[in-house]
């Protein structure tokens, strides 16, 4: 199923608009003309994950679909709102549109990374590489474009939900084929540590205190080698290559650690196989 969205301004009417569309239920909210919008009410279900656009159709539709699968939704249409709902119940995840009407997109990407590591999705009309890195460089866990599939969409929620909840701070990170121990800084592929170089280490250790999240070229020269210069990204290629071989079951189709070309690396702990389905 492809979801179109048509971005547009937002307006009092808007958000009053889906007020009375989006939502049976559920305590209202009002901060003044400009940002009166009201949450739905989350069922009892699974993990709530807060939607923040001002688009009404779209919040119709990942509304109905979210709810469809066993999670409980809620709403926001202007980043403050956004904000002040992190800030006193945080959600599950944040689903959250680029363009927004009051408080920009990368903003409230900036200030709620800057206190918790829920996950984030965007989700943005705005397709240029730059703009995609610059919000994986600030924190969003994954960068989905519109208009999108909802099978892809969900798959990816999940992916964010299931691979943060296994936890960066976990001392183990498990997957079918091999353990990362963070605690003991090495990784056991059956029943043996696998010899690993610094640098290779770092990049693994990284990724892993990250699943799920797609972290950037940028981020891997910075962290690992303390670079700004994104013409000497060959670095992170050449040992991506020797650590698939080490760890990768099948090197040449990785599993683990997958990249997005253009952006980045993405480590996941189940497997690529079940993040696509």
């Amino acid at each position: 199923m492809a979801v179109k969205v048509i971005e547009t301004a937002g307006h009092p009417r808007d958000d009053q608009a889906m007020c009375n569309e989006v939502e049976s239920s559920g305590p209202r909210h009002r901060r003044g003309p400009a940002q009166r919008a009201r949450y739905a009410q989350p069922s009892p279900a699974g993990p709530t994950v807060l939607v923040v656009d001002d688009e009404i159709s779209l919040l119709q539709t990942l509304g109905e679909n979210l709810r469809r699968r066993g999670y409980s939704v809620e709403f926001a249409t202007t980043g403050s709102l956004a904000l002040e709902r992190t800030e006193h119940r945080p959600a599950d995840a944040i689903v959250l549109d680029l363009g927004l009407p009051d408080v920009s997109g990368m903003e409230v990407l900036n200030r709620i990374r800057a206190w918790t590591t829920m996950p984030v999705i965007v989700l943005s009309a705005r397709t240029a590489e730059n703009q995609k890195v610059a919000a994986l460089d600030a924190g969003a866990n994954d960068y989905i474009t519109k208009p999108f599939g909802m099978d892809e969409f969900m798959a990816r929620l999940r992916v964010a939900l299931r691979d943060v909840r296994k936890g960066a701070d976990e001392p183990l990170v498990e997957t079918d084929d091999f353990t990362i121990d963070l605690a003991q800084q090495r990784v056991v592929r059956a029943g043996h540590a696998v010899p690993l170089t610094r640098t290779e280490w770092q990049i693994v250790q990284l990724l892993a205190r990250n699943p799920g999240r797609l972290i950037t070229h940028r981020q891997l020269l910075s962290d690992v080698w303390g670079l700004t210069d994104m013409t000497t990204n060959n670095y992170v290629r050449v040992f991506l290559v020797t650590i698939r071989r080490k760890l990768e079951p099948d090197p040449a189709h990785p599993r683990y650690f997958v990249t997005e070309p253009g952006c980045g690396i993405r480590f996941l702990p189940s497997g690529s196989s079940e993040a696509e389905g």
